[in-house]
């Protein structure tokens, strides 16, 4: 449920919710530009390891997505923000503790699937998409795998790897929508042949690869704010 009427953010409109879902609380917000219009497109935000629903760089994402019409709406992962927290980025033990006293990859669809259903009956959204690297692939590969209502997809800094590595794989194939892959070519997280296996998987016939020199959270600025640009012109085309 919603938690209280909408706030002002700097230029945005922030609206916080609540779900209960299977026994557990999941916490989202919702951010827009303007007056939420019926039909509007919306893009799921899916954040990293260590972070939470209203890290800095999501909310920047939103912004971009706002100024091209779209909403955006991202809610705390497993062990994440409100959920509890992880902290320390080196410690991937307690990440992999935390995803998977979350409840794994099961759970994440369905926390992702109700947090969905509810915006998108409240808001009267139309078409969706899906940005978000690294933890936010983990999640968002089997989202997007089994949800037919996202339309495409941002994802990357992930691959063969991690707490859901084997399901990552498995899911990939399932995967139909368009798809933009963003990788660092020097990856000091996941190894750079795990990231090209797991894009090499996804079933996608619409499919590109950016890869760029640098460190796991040295992605350019640039790929960013056109990944915002290449998520809004898809959803806002009539078909695909």
């Amino acid at each position: 449920m919603w938690r209280s009427d909408p706030k002002n953010v700097g230029v945005l409109t922030e609206r916080e919710f609540d779900l209960l879902v299977d026994g557990r609380t999941v916490p989202g917000v919702v951010w827009a530009e303007e007056q939420v219009e019926p039909g509007q497109p919306m893009v799921l935000l899916g954040h990293g390891g260590t972070t939470h629903k209203k890290a800095e760089y999501l909310v920047q994402v939103a912004m971009l997505l706002a100024r091209r019409g779209v909403l955006a709406m991202a809610i705390d992962g497993p062990g994440h923000g409100e959920r509890a927290g992880v902290h320390d980025p080196s410690d991937l033990g307690a990440f992999e503790r935390a995803w998977n006293d979350g409840g794994g990859t099961d759970a994440v669809i369905a926390d992702w699937r109700a947090a969905l259903d509810f915006v998108s009956t409240e808001l009267e959204t139309g078409r969706t998409g899906w940005w978000g690297l690294s933890m936010g692939t983990m999640m968002g590969l089997p989202v997007v795998a089994n949800d037919d209502r996202i339309s495409v997809a941002l994802l990357g800094l992930m691959g063969s790897w991690g707490p859901n590595g084997d399901r990552l794989m498995a899911e990939a194939p399932n995967v139909d929508c368009p798809v933009r892959f963003l990788m660092q070519w020097d990856d000091e997280v996941v190894p750079r042949d795990r990231c090209l296996e797991l894009f090499s998987t996804i079933g996608s016939k619409r499919k590109t690869l950016h890869a760029n020199p640098g460190l796991h959270a040295a992605v350019p600025a640039f790929e960013i704010r056109d990944s915002t640009d290449y998520l809004a012109a898809a959803l806002k085309r009539r078909k695909d």
